[in-house]
C-alpha cells in the first residue's frame, strides 16, 4: 500500500501522515517510514542531535495498526488513541533512518482494538508497545 492508498483508510494528511507504505501479511500490519531530517518534530529535539520524538514513533505506531482495520475505516470514521502500555523505547531513531514497524490486534471490541507492536531500525528494537484505540464517528 503506497501513501495514496493508506490516505483511503487514514485520514491524517500532510506532516502527520507518517507512513510511506504499509502492507498486511495475515494477521499483522509492517509499515515503514523515511526520517528524512526535515520533519517539523526534528527541529528543536534536539538542536544539533536530532531523534525522533517517542511520541512519534508511538504515532507511526498506531498508524501502521490502522492498516489491519481497513474495512472498518470508512468515511466519517476516525482512529483515536484511547491508550498506551508497557510502551519501551530502547533506542534512538534518527534522521536517515528508516523506522519499520509491526503491529497486531490482539483484541476487539467494537469500537475499542487493543494491539502490541514494534518498530525497528533494521535489525535494532527501537520501541515495543501495547496500545489501545476506538474507531469513533458514524
Amino acid at each position: 500500500m503506497n501513501r495514496e492508498e493508506i490516505m483511503n483508510i487514514l485520514p491524517h494528511r500532510d506532516q502527520m501522515l507518517l507512513l510511506d507504505d504499509a502492507e498486511r501479511r495475515d494477521d499483522m500490519a509492517i509499515g515503514h517510514y523515511q526520517v528524512r531530517g526535515d520533519e517539523f518534530f526534528l527541529k528543536g529535539h534536539f538542536p544539533d542531535n536530532p531523534i525522533v520524538p517517542g511520541v512519534i514513533l508511538c504515532e507511526i505506531l498506531a498508524q501502521s495498526a490502522c492498516v489491519l482495520m481497513a474495512d472498518e475505516m470508512k468515511e466519517g470514521k476516525l482512529p483515536v488513541y484511547t491508550g498506551l502500555d508497557r510502551v519501551k523505547f530502547r533506542s534512538p531513531v534518527k534522521p536517515g533512518d528508516t523506522v519499520e514497524t509491526r503491529c497486531r490486534i490482539r483484541r476487539a471490541k467494537h469500537p475499542f482494538y487493543f494491539a502490541e507492536g514494534s518498530v525497528q531500525v533494521g535489525d535494532r528494537l527501537c520501541v515495543s508497545a501495547e496500545f489501545s484505540f476506538a474507531i469513533t464517528g458514524e
